[in-house]
């Protein structure tokens, strides 16, 4: 008898619609839909997709407790052996949407869970322990390879299989280390590798350190007095309304905005569009997130030539560490060729 699989995907890969309809609520449709079919293909006679849950991704991360409970409720009445959600790639809202998922239904459901993730997605890093993620590339072209490795994970541990090392299976590494014994002992182990190393042979290390970005401070500004200063945040700021519809969480874009002849950030045309923090304060006074007053102030006394006459303005909130660099590369050439020679970055 074939294994009972749910699939939950969002509304682009559900055929609801995109960014426009990604406020849709939860609901839950039987059989493969959309990418279910490809996982469909690589279970073969093994494993069936008995329902597909669609929800999207606005809506899941400004309800994610509601949406949570609401789905669960949906998936229970498949009494499902398995859950999948995904892949999601290299969307941040998608991931955090399929690793929320993923945890909830491994934790209330108890059944094994698969995802699949582009490694930079925020998802990744929230949710790597509570559930499998297969590593898939960063865009949807890759669903021809993350089918398959996603399939064939879900059947291993439905079967209650032995899983081999996360690169044997294709999954990224959860941080969970266990005992294993050796012939050798460490020391020798260690000589063994540095060996390697020295004489440029391969090896593999038994603890892999993690890589941090390291970015060189610039050097301090000679003369403020001929600085031409701009802002940028990531606490959301943004024109009364969200005009770009920048997300609460998980941005995929940023905006600019003209604040010529401003002088205040009052709380009927500005406000904050992000969803990681109380908003009261930001909403009510936006320059406690972006001074322009006070640099309006500065800008008058002479401590800098000139306050730049736009601002640049994210939310940090889960956002991919691929989109965050994508979003300040963009920003700062625009910067350079408008002659501004200081950036302020706010956050929250």
């Amino acid at each position: 008898m074939a294994y009972r699989v749910v699939h939950y995907i969002n509304q682009f890969y559900g055929g609801i619609g995109g960014e426009e309809k990604a406020d849709v609520p939860p609901e839950i449709r039987d059989g493969a839909v959309g990418p279910g079919t490809a996982l469909k293909a690589a279970f073969g006679a093994e494993a069936e997709i008995v329902a597909t849950v669609v929800c999207g991704d606005s809506y899941y991360a400004s309800n994610m407790e509601k949406a949570g409970e609401d789905i669960i409720e949906m998936i229970r009445k498949y009494s499902p052996d398995g859950f999948i959600a995904g892949p999601a790639f290299n969307a941040g809202r998608y991931g955090m949407a399929c690793g929320g998922m993923c945890e909830a239904v491994s934790k209330q459901l108890n059944i094994p869970v698969v995802s699949g993730m582009y490694p930079e997605n925020p998802g990744v890093e929230l949710y790597k322990k509570s559930a499998y993620i297969i590593e898939t590339p960063d865009s949807a072209a890759g669903m021809k390879k993350a089918a398959p490795a996603i399939a064939k994970l879900l059947l291993k541990l439905l079967k209650k299989e032995p899983l081999g090392t996360p690169k044997e299976e294709g999954y990224i590494e959860r941080g969970i280390r266990k005992n294993k014994f050796y012939e050798k002992l460490a020391a020798e182990r260690c000589v063994d590798m540095f060996v390697a190393k020295l004489k440029g042979e391969p090896f593999e290390t038994e603890y892999k350190m993690p890589v941090f970005d390291r970015v060189p401070p610039q050097p301090a500004v000679k003369d403020m007095k001929d600085a031409v200063v701009a802002l940028v945040t990531s606490g959301g700021i943004c024109p009364k309304g969200n005009p770009d519809h920048i997300e609460a969480s998980s941005a995929s874009k940023y905006g600019e905005y003209d604040i010529s002849g401003v002088v205040d950030l009052t709380a009927d045309k500005y406000c904050t569009a992000h969803g990681g923090y109380d908003a009261t304060y930001a909403d009510r006074d936006a320059d406690v997130v972006l001074p322009v007053d006070v640099l309006r102030d500065m800008e008058k006394e002479g401590v800098f030539k000139k306050l730049h006459n736009k601002f640049y303005t994210t939310v940090g909130n889960g956002t991919a560490v691929a989109s965050s660099k994508r979003f300040g590369a963009e920003i700062v050439d625009k910067l350079v060729a408008d002659g501004v020679t200081a950036v302020i970055l706010t956050s929250t």
